[in-house]
Order: C-alpha cells, then structure tokens, then sequence
C-alpha cells in the first residue's frame, strides 16, 4: 500500500515508499521469470566467486586477474543490488520498496556502474603496458600501481553515485508514486517529479558522458595504440595471440558501453519496454556473462578453473 506524509506546504506529499510496476505486467509470467531470474541471479553469483577464488591462484598474479577480481566482485553487487527485489515482486503483489531502499539501490546501481566503466578504462591502460611497454610493464603496474588505479576507479565512482542520488532525491515528488521500472532507476523517477525537470535530464545526459564516453575514449586511446603496436609485428601468429588478450575485454567494453549509453542518453524513439529491456541486460544479463567470456576465452583461467573444480570435487 502506498504510505504518505502530508508536508507543511500541503501541496506535495513526502513519500515514505515507492511502488514498482515491475519487469511484467501479466500474472501468467511471473512464475516463469522467477525461474529465469533465480537461474540468471545463481550462474552470476556462482561464477562471479569463482572468478574472485581462481585469480587469487599463483599461477594468475598478472595486474590483469586483480582487476578482473574487481570487476567481478562489482558484478556481484550490481546484481545483487536489483534482482532479490524483483524476484521477491514475481511472487508478492507487493511491490513496494520504502524510500531509504529506494535510495540505496539507486546509489548501489549508480556506484557498481559508474566504478565498472572506471576499471575497465584501468583495464585498457593494463592492455597498453603489458603489450606497448613490455619492458617497463612490471616496473609500472606494481601492485601498489594497480590498488592506485582500483581506489580511483572506486572514490570516482563513489562521487557520481552521491552526487546523482542526492540530485534525484532533492526533487519534490507529487502525484503518481509507481515507478514505472522494475528497479529504482534514475530516468522513471524524475517523472514522478512535480517540478521542471529539463536541467537534470540535462544533467543526466552531463553525467552520462563523463562516467561513460570519457572513459570510453580512454579506452579507444590505448586501443589504438595497441591496434598499431600489434600490426608492427611481423608473424601472423604472434598478432593473433596478442590481440587475443584483449579480446574477452573488447567484448566487455562493447557490451557495457552498449547497453549503457542506450539506457541513459536521452533518445524520443525508446520505449519504456525498451529501456526496461536495456537495463535488465546491463544489472543482470552482462555480469552473468563476464566470468564466461573471461573463462572461455582465456587459457590460463580455464587452465586453473580446471584445477580448482578437480580440488573443491576430492574435497
């Protein structure tokens, strides 16, 4: 039931909780996608972990495994951040979420998407060293290198999830309190707004360009680098094996930058359908899919995968 508190101006009410309309409307499918998404949510966690448990392996002390550790831990929580709450709404015609959750979830996605584009920027920058720079790699991305790069990635993700989460929620809300989304999404509520709301789309649009396309360029700068460091190589062999060390993070960037761009850039042809589609790929589909596409794609994590499945099975 939705809750309110009349203010002191008696013309806007104070919210104390949100309703969310959900990923679907027809009763017939929320069994069905409890499934999906309870399938989804377990793969994501369960690889994910593997992920985190397989890097720490000796044979895996490469800058590269540190960051993919991360990521995979920023998965787990971007994840974790949406999908209890809408599997929970397959099965209750509660949808509810209170304000202060309303809050938090907004900042958890905000944060694990905002330190993801960042690491992976760092990630790219890792690419460029250990294949432009081999000689002065190691010397560079030391440990105490990479812990820089991976508390930069997340204080500057931390600042834009503050900053965009208090700018939403400074806005005065009247009328309507469905959120017509399946999570706390920045877009959804701002028309729940009862004020002029054309400066923080605007500001959305400021945001998105800064936490995805400035990161996006950096990483086209040392791709680029790579790309003509790569073709100065005579085998083609030896071209095909260093580019395939960047290949599973093309595939990541492309995907996030996709999706991410798509769902926040400010375009009249999307629908709601749409957006809600976009932003289910983005907090569920892609990080079930990182730990595959690293795993698969990637000798050496197979190689200790292996190890580690054939140790946790004796056990």
């Amino acid at each position: 039931m939705e809750s309110t508190e009349e203010t002191e101006s008696g013309n806007h009410t104070l919210l104390t909780e949100f309703v969310l309309s959900g990923l679907s409307s027809h009763p017939e499918l929320q069994h069905l996608l409890f499934f999906t998404f309870c399938l989804v949510y377990t793969v994501t966690v369960i690889g994910n972990l593997l992920i985190c448990i397989v890097t720490v392996h000796p044979m895996l002390c490469a800058p590269m495994y540190f960051f993919l550790r991360v990521l995979s831990f920023l998965d787990v929580s971007a994840a974790s951040s949406v999908v209890p709450k809408m599997l929970v709404s397959f099965l209750s015609e509660d949808r509810s979420i209170s304000y202060v959750g309303c809050v938090t979830q907004l900042y958890c996605v905000i944060f694990s998407g905002a330190t993801e584009w960042y690491l992976l920027a760092a990630m790219a920058y890792d690419r460029y060293m250990a294949i432009c720079n081999p000689l002065r790699y190691t010397l560079i991305m030391n440990p105490r290198a990479c812990l820089s790069l991976v508390l930069l990635s997340c204080c500057s993700g931390n600042v834009v999830s503050v900053v965009q989460t208090a700018w939403v929620f400074t806005l005065p809300f009247c009328g309507p309190r469905k959120i017509d989304h399946f999570f706390c999404d920045i877009p959804p509520l701002i028309l729940l707004s009862c004020t002029d709301t054309s400066l923080y789309e605007k500001q959305i649009t400021t945001a998105t360009v800064l936490v995805i396309c400035m990161p996006f360029c950096l990483i086209v700068v040392s791709y680029a680098c790579i790309i003509s460091s790569i073709l100065k190589i005579s085998s083609a062999e030896s071209r095909y094996k260093t580019f395939s060390t960047c290949s599973s993070h093309l595939i990541v960037v492309t995907l996030y930058c996709a999706c991410g761009t798509l769902n926040y850039l400010p375009t009249s042809s999307k629908s709601q359908d749409t957006k809600k589609v976009l932003a289910l790929i983005y907090t569920t589909v892609i990080p079930m899919l990182n730990p595959l596409i690293y795993s698969l794609r990637n000798k050496e994590v197979r190689e200790v995968l292996i190890i580690t499945m054939a140790v946790l099975v004796k056990k």
